[in-house]
């Protein structure tokens, strides 16, 4: 069956010709033009991903974010302009998964939303489960807990832990995470990764501020510390 992807963007030139190159790949695509045509159509559709502008009438792409991020992990890659680096900062905080700066190639976005359904597709793990002091993941299934406590984790959280928990002890610097998350391929801001271990301190630390699991290991990158079993 075919991956299903919603576009959002209020310039349809630009709407079209994405639209145009990813049906052109295979996959079911919608479209919208405002951020209130965006969530009614995100109801319906169901998309296995979503391209989406922050600059929307009606309502803005953040605000758009916001209200998935109520009550879906739907994977995001936002989509923004130029200049406006805080914006990119601002959307991984709320929760978008990706994100690619105007102007870009139709082409280099295919690439990105290819590796991204990839990932959110995964494959065969190399371990049903993996298993600290206070964490447990069910691989297979994608669950995760701490201290037997579910965790609500995004794709990308739950694939930036397992990598970590797979290499215990070990210091990953930002590129060899990005390259193991988001894929060789990635091209984008190596900070995506920072913002992405913020929000996943918030989830499995008893305190962000001083963590106790995810190490920042100064120079180096990432370590996870809690003791595996």
């Amino acid at each position: 069956m075919a991956h299903k992807i919603l576009v959002v963007d209020d310039e349809l030139t630009l709407l079209n010709t994405v639209r145009a190159y990813l049906e052109q790949e295979g996959y079911t695509v919608q479209t919208a033009v405002n951020g209130r045509a965006a969530l009614h159509t995100f109801r319906t559709f169901q998309p296995d991903l979503i391209v989406l502008d922050i600059m929307l009438p009606e309502i803005d792409g953040l605000e758009v974010l916001r209200q998935l991020r109520q009550d879906s992990d739907v994977y995001v890659i936002m989509l923004t302009a130029k200049a406006d680096e805080m914006d990119k900062v601002i959307g991984l905080t709320v929760g978008a998964d990706d994100y690619v700066t105007k102007p870009f190639s139709p082409r280099e976005l295919v690439a990105r939303i290819k590796a991204a359904l990839r990932r959110v597709g995964g494959g065969s793990p190399a371990k049903e489960a993996l298993i600290s002091r206070h964490i447990r993941l069910d691989v297979a299934g994608r669950l995760a807990w701490k201290d037997d406590q579910p965790l609500d984790l995004t794709p990308i959280e739950f694939d930036l832990l397992y990598v970590l928990m797979q290499n215990y002890g070990r210091a990953l610097s930002r590129d060899q995470l990005i390259e193991k998350v988001w894929g060789y391929d990635y091209y984008g801001d190596d900070r995506v990764v920072d913002v992405h271990i913020g929000r996943l301190r918030k989830k499995v630390e008893d305190d962000p501020a001083q963590p106790g699991l995810i190490a920042t290991v100064w120079g180096a990158g990432y370590r996870f510390e809690d003791e595996m079993t």
